[in-house]
């Protein structure tokens, strides 16, 4: 199946309130969990997690690890209103820092993050060697990367079939949702393109679910 791709941006207010309503805690606690246990004892940090969305991520990773500062990024005014109102509720305005940009081009100081990470936002990304590209700019030497997203089933009809078994109480706007980020997702040969276009070198792709890849690894 190729890929469909959907738009890069979740910027209309109701999707993203009803993204942000969903319950995620379960999948975002082990991407947290995971993270963590990439990134080893380092008792400070600066990371930065590209594509925040409503930042229960970096919410959940500050609390984690007390004494790390975290950039949250991303393109969606919409989303960041969110992320700014539960920042705020946590508390953890001083160690959060929001910023509105896209991915691909974030403006931040180069080699400027010993962490770097993001959850389910490739897929929504047709010039993945840009993104590629930014993270490479972005990283120190022996820089944490780990990313997670969406791998794109081999048929719609399977595309359908993971829709209903881990989505299946959800509202249909998300439905609808997540089977277009299913079919607009990349495989992990695609993916381990992208990072030879990019100059990207020593990351691991693998699946590591039935519907989600994981890359990680540090930047030489």
């Amino acid at each position: 199946m190729k890929r469909r791709p959907e738009p890069e941006l979740m910027d209309d207010a109701g999707e993203a309130r009803a993204y942000a309503a969903a319950d995620f805690s379960e999948v975002n606690q082990a991407f947290v969990d995971r993270l963590v246990e990439l990134a080893g004892e380092r008792p400070s940090a600066r990371a930065v997690d590209l594509g925040t969305g409503p930042a229960d991520i970096p919410i959940r990773l500050a609390k984690a690890r007390p004494r790390w500062h975290v950039v949250a990024v991303d393109a969606s005014k919409a989303m960041l209103d969110i992320a700014r109102r539960d920042v705020l509720r946590a508390r953890l305005g001083r160690r959060i820092e929001l910023v509105l940009a896209d991915a691909k081009a974030t403006h931040l100081p180069a080699h400027s993050f010993d962490v770097i990470f993001s959850n389910s936002i490739l897929h929504h990304i047709t010039e993945a060697r840009e993104f590629w590209a930014e993270v490479k700019r972005l990283a120190a030497p022996g820089t944490t990367i780990f990313l997670r997203d969406l791998a794109r089933p081999e048929t719609p009809a399977r595309a359908r079939q993971i829709v209903r078994q881990y989505a299946g109480n959800e509202s249909q706007l998300l439905q609808d949702e997540y089977y277009r980020s299913l079919l607009s997702a990349y495989t992990v040969e695609e993916v381990l393109a992208q990072l030879d276009a990019a100059g990207v070198d020593g990351l691991r792709v693998e699946m590591v679910t039935d519907r989600h890849l994981d890359v990680w690894g540090e930047v030489r």
